[in-house]
């Protein structure tokens, strides 16, 4: 892996950098501006491990540094996972990727065979990470029938899709259908 340093005050959301030698992108950040004359600009930094999974929070000032990964954002499509990996391609060089099943329990939640339009993170002809996009169409395998008694409140059911998440619809909604789902939020969006 290449590293190049960075102040804390020159991070973005989306910067990769090492931290105890583990890659780590930065999901959220905070600029807190102080109040006493002198005091220095804390940064409120929130890293997402992008091999465990596990969030990191820090309060650092302008000054600290961290070596930077260079990392390429590719398009990926979702190919297929087995017992222990789960393997896509890049929709442009056909070059194949793994990541281990146990550090994607979340993310194969949203994933069918042949999906496309998945960011991942790579350095170095590996791939560190996958970001999904912010919606994805699932099918339902599996939900109660449509109640037929008249309701002047929303109801809403359990339906489990496709890849075993299991998501509240509202009541009109039948087995067989394919759905939007958030895949943030875990929440029906619309039909699809």
């Amino acid at each position: 892996m290449e590293f190049n340093i960075i102040k804390a005050s020159e991070l973005k959301i989306g910067s990769t950098v090492s931290i105890n030698g583990q890659p780590h992108i930065v999901t959220n950040l905070e600029v807190k501006t102080p109040s006493a004359r002198g005091a220095a600009t804390l940064y409120k930094l929130r890293f997402k491990n992008l091999i465990t999974g596990q969030n990191i929070n820090n309060s650092l000032e302008g000054d600290d540094k961290f070596d930077v990964i260079e990392c390429e954002r590719k398009t990926l499509q979702f190919l297929y996972k087995d017992n222990d990996f789960a393997n896509f391609m890049d929709m442009e060089s056909y070059l194949q990727f793994t990541l281990p099943v146990k550090d994607m329990e979340e993310e194969l939640l949203f994933l069918v065979d042949g999906m496309e339009n998945i960011t991942g993170l790579v350095t170095e002809e590996k791939l560190l990470s996958v970001q999904l996009p912010s919606t994805v169409s699932l099918k339902i395998v599996d939900c109660p029938p449509e109640m037929r008694s008249a309701s002047a409140s929303a109801r809403t059911k359990p339906a489990t899709l496709e890849t075993g998440l299991v998501v509240q619809v509202p009541d009109y909604i039948a087995n067989g259908i394919s759905i939007i789902v958030n895949t943030e939020t875990k929440q029906f969006v619309s039909r699809g």
